[in-house]
């Protein structure tokens, strides 16, 4: 079972290695394609939520947060390989932060060609929120292993 739960990890786990390997290629000087493709949308989240809180937020580069969510990947990916809770934090706090943002379907009409892409992916990455919320409840949930102790021998006399 060993074997098994560990082929598992790394599957799973490849899906964000593989994708932070390829943004940390194309990252470049200006953070590459994902930086280009977070702007628009970051900056959408941003006015809307300064219109709600009523007031300014900070400038935040994107360039910092693309590679926020590459190292945050990339770590991730590796400690939960290794049956790391804390890697699976790692990767639930960048799918918590990336996929609604990312995967923005609620800005399209259903008769969008696009709703319907964004919506998959977003679904798609929910379930891998919810298999890592699955691995975090199960890690917590098994006691660990505890040594047995030998009953003392009595002596007869």
């Amino acid at each position: 079972m060993g074997f098994v739960s560990f082929l598992g990890r790394v599957l799973f786990a490849s899906i964000f290695i593989l994708s932070a390997w390829q943004a940390f290629n194309e990252f470049g000087v200006d953070g590459g394609p994902a930086a280009k493709d977070l702007v628009p949308k970051f900056n959408v989240l941003k006015k809307n939520l300064s219109s709600k809180l009523g007031v300014e937020l900070p400038h935040i580069d994107v360039k910092h947060l693309a590679a926020a969510t590459v190292a945050l990947k990339g770590v991730g990916g590796i400690l939960f390989i290794l049956n790391s809770s804390f890697g699976a934090s790692l990767l639930l706090l960048q799918l918590a932060f990336t996929t609604p943002l990312i995967y923005d379907f609620y800005n399209y009409s259903p008769d969008n060609t696009k709703f319907g892409i964004l919506l998959n992916d977003f679904l798609q990455h929910a379930a891998l929120f919810g298999a890592l919320l699955f691995f975090v409840g199960m890690k917590n949930s098994i006691p660990k292993r505890q040594l047995k102790k030998k009953a003392p021998k009595t002596k007869t006399g």
